[in-house]
């Protein structure tokens, strides 16, 4: 596997794209989806916004409560299932196509923001 995206200008990416830092204050199953998600609330430390987040395979909700995730905060808001997902919690697939999300190494204030 190779890296084969076009190089883009770092400056425009920061000023598109804002990703923050947040902690992860609620979890809840999301039987309504489609796919396997969890409905998460996620405090941003002036805002706490929703998520619908593909982490069920790797956690449980009490794993994820409590815990700080880096979500990209400027996409809109998408609708699934009737409820709205305003922020995307961000992840990789590990070697098992299940979801581990990104965070911190240590804990820094919820908000903020990726450079």
């Amino acid at each position: 596997m190779g890296i084969e995206a076009d190089d883009i200008d770092p400056a425009t990416f920061l000023e598109d794209v804002e990703m923050r830092i947040g902690t992860v204050v609620s979890v809840a199953d999301f039987p309504e989806a489609r796919k396997d998600v969890y409905k998460l609330e996620v405090d941003f430390g002036l805002e706490v916004r929703q998520s619908a987040a593909g982490l069920t395979g790797n956690y449980t909700e009490d794993e994820l409560e409590g815990r700080q995730v880096l979500a990209v905060v400027n996409l809109g808001t998408v609708t699934i299932a009737g409820f709205e997902s305003q922020c995307l919690v961000t992840g990789v697939d590990d070697e098992n196509g299940d979801v581990v999300h990104l965070q911190p190494e240590r804990d820094v204030p919820d908000g903020t923001r990726l450079y």
